[in-house]
């Protein structure tokens, strides 16, 4: 599925007083069909208590249901969800705790536009058993699970319990709520290390920390217990052991509420960073029939003792022998269900309304397919050459989503100008393709990532591009510790081989003399860029030029001549032709060099030899002396302050957290240091802190 701009709609500004907001919808583009919908009458009017893609998602299948849809925003984020939707209300300022997870507010926006039911989508208030039980109250219908079913799974420490007495397997760990630091520490020695400390009532990767360690366990102990608060509103932490070098594979189950429950087969999510996960595929390549029937049985097994009802996910680690051991229950759709979808043929969303106004299943297990292969790509508004991805921050100068390709989803909530904040998950989509076998799939991923536009914003398409093409992800040897693994040093980029850099340089220069000739044809003069090259006396119909390419911190000569709409391009001992239609107003460039289709978006510098040679006579800018600085590596929000004025500090000692986009980093000293200010222009402790923050001194600083 993909989204096309429609009507674009003027919005009342968000008063915080629920400002109710007619809207009209944009069209919509759809890939990755599925089965015949079902015109049972369900709800008139659903309200979405969400944002982003998912809140998109859920619209779609109200569209195609014929179900009014109420979108709910901050004051900040009337994006596509909100043009999408029929009607909008505003619940609230940016911050999350008083707008998507302000019940009050969102209480409001049910009675104010009559809606009857309420889909949750995932995170924020999908798996909170209050908030499902204030809908009871006034009879609106919660479009999952029932309250029991969320308490019980929703707590970690429980839902393992419910899981031993049902017989799925489970991890060997600590069966109660860890109270301190020290007793973790303990239960940590008695397991064994490595250990997994994890928020009882979390999900999605936060709150979670691998200890190898006693300090490591403290430090662990003490982030997962902040970050599950902010996150979750319940600080409770549970240890168990952490299965080292797993797969993370995952079971949809689908139940409704006469007592019917199927597995729709596995999902592989174990590509991760920061324990989240970044590509997930369905099927798995690991597991055969019996292990993914067994695994399916055993999920069921689960959901009926809860007496589950709703799409819900089972998810397991799996060893290299193939024993697995349950790890949680998500009680709500999860992100990465469209491949389970593209496989299945079913619509989930739709399953899920239909579910939640009594219907029975209309299929048995028998009825569930494989059919095909299919992946998913997260596109993040991240940087992945900073620890495989630290959120990013701005606005989107442009955005073009491979729309033209076959057998392409994508999930999106954004358009082109929308702005990415510190406030919500810097997700921009979700890319999904398919393909009859894994390899279809993957090559069809390759293409939409090459064709996928994105400016304005540093995202981690390089990085899932090198991902889907490594050898071992090809071959399936993959586990949660590829990103490790595979780039021991971190994520640097891809690796240029001499043909391929040869082919850039020489597709760069074409590209420039393309250019520069439209621009004189158009102006009728020569720019002032192509004045600077030795071709200023020179009629514009020559066709040979010499140039100078700078790729990283190297200047390549260039010798490039010119036949119609083909250019023949001599560099570093080797000549290059390339050729193609030259659309200059395109942000994607596709052109034949040597013969071979490509497709290009690439940025480099491009002189002539006499401004290469009078630029290096320009002074080199001087690095910065970062040494005395703390720098938060992303804007983000000041949750605890660990030092004072007048502290010395250590090398390696923490100074303060820092918490963006849901996730907490702590920023230590690069030296021993006194600090001698905390310069956050305001008293309180959670003060918004900017990437050039200043704060300590060194001890000779006046």
């Amino acid at each position: 599925w993909t989204f096309l701009t429609g009507v674009s709609v003027t919005m009342h500004a968000c008063t915080h007083t629920h400002t109710l907001t007619r809207t009209h919808a944009p069209h919509t583009h759809t890939h990755c069909s599925y089965g015949l919908f079902s015109s049972s009458q369900t709800f008139d009017k659903i309200l979405i208590a969400n944002r982003g893609e998912i809140a998109c998602r859920v619209i779609k299948t109200c569209k195609k249901m014929g179900i009014q849809t109420v979108a709910v925003h901050s004051d900040v984020d009337s994006n596509v969800h909100v043009k999408m939707a029929d009607e909008a209300v505003c619940v609230g300022p940016a911050p999350t705790s008083k707008s998507y997870l302000n019940m009050d507010a969102i209480m409001d926006a049910i009675r104010l536009t009559g809606a009857q039911a309420v889909h949750p989508g995932y995170g924020f208030l999908s798996e909170n058993k209050d908030f499902a039980k204030r809908l009871a109250a006034v009879g609106v219908t919660f479009i999952g699970p029932d309250t029991h079913a969320i308490q019980a799974m929703g707590d970690k420490i429980e839902s393992k319990l419910i899981a031993k007495a049902a017989k799925v397997n489970t991890i060997p760990g600590f069966d109660g709520v860890v109270k301190t630091a020290e007793d973790a520490v303990k239960i940590a020695q008695q397991i064994g290390y490595p250990v997994m400390i994890k928020a009882s009532a979390g999900g999605g990767g936060k709150g979670m920390r691998i200890a190898w360690n006693d300090e490591e366990t403290r430090e662990g102990f003490r982030f997962s217990s902040q970050e599950a608060a902010s996150s979750f509103g319940d600080d409770r932490l549970l240890i168990e052991k952490y299965i080292d070098n797993p797969r993370h594979i995952e079971i949809q189950v689908l139940a409704d509420k006469h007592g019917n429950v199927l597995w729709l087969n596995e999902r592989e999510c174990s590509i991760q960073r920061r324990n989240q996960k970044v590509v997930e595929e369905a099927p798995s390549m690991f597991l055969d029939a019996d292990t993914r029937r067994v695994m399916g049985e055993q999920a069921v097994q689960l959901a009926k003792a809860v007496k589950y009802s709703s799409a819900g996910t089972v998810e397991f680690l799996v060893d290299s022998k193939k024993n697995f051991y349950f790890l949680e229950m998500n009680t709500r759709l999860q992100v990465e269900h469209p491949v389970t979808e593209c496989i299945t043929g079913l619509d989930l969303v739709e399953q899920m309304i239909r579910i939640a106004k009594g219907y029975q299943l209309q299929q048995k297990q028998e009825d569930i397919p494989i059919n095909g292969w299919a992946i998913e790509s997260r596109v993040y508004a991240e940087d992945p050459f900073k620890s495989f991805g630290l959120p990013s921050i701005g606005r989107l100068s442009q955005y073009q989503e491979p729309l033209k390709l076959s057998h392409v989803r994508v999930d999106s909530g954004i358009e082109e100008g929308s702005d990415i904040n510190i406030y919500y998950d810097p997700m921009i989509s979700k890319l999904v393709t398919y393909g009859a076998t894994r390899a279809e799939a993957l090559a069809r991923m390759e293409d939409a990532l090459d064709n996928y536009v994105i400016r304005g914003v540093t995202h981690n398409i390089p990085l899932l591009r090198e991902i889907i093409t490594h050898p071992r992800f090809v071959s399936g040897d993959i586990s949660t510790n590829f990103l490790p693994e595979v780039y021991p040093e971190g994520f640097k980029g891809h690796h240029l081989d001499e043909d391929r850099c040869r082919e850039l340089l020489a597709s760069a220069a074409a590209l420039h003399v393309t250019s520069q000739l439209y621009s004189h044809k158009i102006l009728g003069t020569q720019s002032d860029l192509m004045l600077c090259y030795r071709v200023s006396s020179a009629p514009m119909d020559q066709n040979n030029w010499e140039l100078c390419v700078e790729l990283g911190q190297e200047l390549h000569d260039i010798e490039i001549s010119k036949s119609g709409n083909s250019y023949i391009v001599k560099v570093d001992g080797g000549q290059v032709e390339v050729c193609g239609d030259w659309n200059l107003a395109s942000p994607l460039l596709p052109l034949t060099i040597n013969g071979t289709c490509r497709m290009l978006q690439f940025k480099v510098r491009v002189l002539s030899k006499l401004t290469a040679k009078l630029n290096s006579y320009m002074p080199e800018k001087v690095s910065e002396d970062t040494s005395s600085i703390l720098r938060s590596p992303m804007p983000g929000t000041v949750v605890a302050m660990s030092v004072k004025p007048g502290d010395t500090v250590a090398d390696g000692q923490e100074i303060c957290v820092i918490e963006a986009m849901k996730m907490q980093n702590s920023l230590t000293a690069v030296k021993q240091a006194k600090v001698c200010k905390l310069l956050l222009g305001r008293p309180a402790c959670r003060t918004r802190i900017i990437p050039s923050l200043t704060s300590l001194r060194r001890k000779d600083a006046s």
